[in-house]
């Protein structure tokens, strides 16, 4: 049943396109800041609620970046792994056209699970507007998240909160879950700057090297055999297996629901920098706050793509998307930190508080 709690959601849109077999949805949560902002996400197993849970992020994250969009979020029934490029090509032309109405007005679409550059220029050229979706290709006048924006902005949000912890970043110890674009850029940007990776994981498991995995490496593995689990002699084949390493941070940027109550006495990371969506419940980060881990909520720390969608919605460049990323993820982490150690509170907690203020003002539907 939908949580209506004075915020949203303001719309649920059920679409299907019998010629194509296309099933989806769409969740607008709240457009009192702008248009909602937020990716498609296709999986077979994606669910309303789960794109109703990430459209409230989508909410929170726009408003603590401080741009002008809403939240929202969109979701296709597929299996990209069992079709065609171009049955493909047909299911997201098919939900362009379906939400014509209210795309981009209401909603502008971007890239999740599944759905990269290319995809959303078919879905721009069906819906035949290209304000409808940012993360196009360089020919449509895009910024693509494949420049890894949302990873950057995780490791600029880890640096700050490794200074948080006083921890040393160019000598602390690093697992990523997840080696896709977020995971992949993370990886990199902690590898340039001399943290030492020791465990990286993907769906098939897990790569861990105590000493230190070799990004570049890394790389080659997972691009010539499919997987992070090739490297060296890991006998790590379970990708929840990245949970039990002892590492200073841990970076999530792959699976919804990742950690659970159960895994939180047995975790021994400082910091969590939640590079996924949702990696975990709220109950669950208070747990670990409780505890004395470090958690950056998502809605802070993987906020660099929609600053990227920003600056492309308004005609900017490459320079311009890293520095603005740079610039608003540091300082939204810093006063997050801040406050939460001044109101000994959880992270989400204050920064919930501060979200929902900046949509509060702008806000004439909503109630508290």
């Amino acid at each position: 049943m939908v949580n209506y709690d004075g915020f949203g959601p303001e719309k649920i849109v059920h679409v299907y396109n019998p010629k194509t077999g296309m099933r989806g949805f769409l969740v607008v949560d709240n457009s009192a800041l702008g248009p909602g902002k937020g990716g498609i996400r296709m999986t077979p197993t994606v669910s309303e609620d789960e794109v109703l849970r990430l459209a409230r992020t989508m909410t929170w994250k726009c408003a603590l970046a401080d741009l002008p969009f809403g939240g929202a979020k969109a979701g296709i029934i597929a299996d990209d792994k069992q079709m065609s490029k171009q049955s493909k090509k047909e299911i997201v032309e098919a939900f362009s056209r379906s939400l014509k109405e209210i795309s981009p007005a209401k909603y502008i679409a971007a890239p999740d699970m599944n759905m990269g550059e290319e995809e959303m220029g078919w879905y721009v050229k069906a819906n035949g507007d290209n304000r409808s979706a940012t993360g196009k290709p360089r020919k449509l006048k895009g910024l693509p998240h494949e420049l890894g924006s949302t990873g950057f902005g995780v490791f600029i949000a880890s640096k700050i909160a490794a200074e948080h912890k006083n921890i040393d970043l160019k000598k602390a110890s690093v697992a990523i879950e997840g080696f896709g674009n977020v995971g992949s850029f993370a990886a990199k940007y902690f590898f340039e700057h001399g943290s030492r990776l020791i465990a990286v994981s993907d769906s098939k498991g897990m790569a861990y090297d105590k000493k230190g995995i070799d990004f570049g490496k890394l790389t080659g593995v997972k691009r010539n055999t499919g997987s992070v689990v090739n490297y060296g002699s890991s006998n790590f084949k379970n990708c929840s297996d990245i949970l039990k390493v002892d590492a200073d941070i841990l970076i999530t940027a792959a699976k919804p629901d990742l950690i659970s109550a159960g895994d939180a006495d047995s975790l021994k990371f400082k910091v969590i920098v939640e590079g996924s969506n949702i990696p975990m419940t709220p109950d669950v980060e208070e747990i670990l706050h409780k505890k004395g881990i470090l958690v950056v909520p998502d809605f802070v720390a993987n906020a660099g793509g929609v600053i990227s969608s920003y600056v492309e919605y308004t005609g900017g460049d490459e320079k311009k998307m890293f520095k603005l990323i740079e610039e608003k993820i540091s300082r939204n982490t810093k006063l997050v930190l801040e406050i939460s150690s001044k109101n000994k509170e959880s992270p989400r907690e204050s920064a919930l508080v501060i979200a929902k203020e900046r949509v509060l003002k702008k806000c004439d539907f909503c109630r508290v």
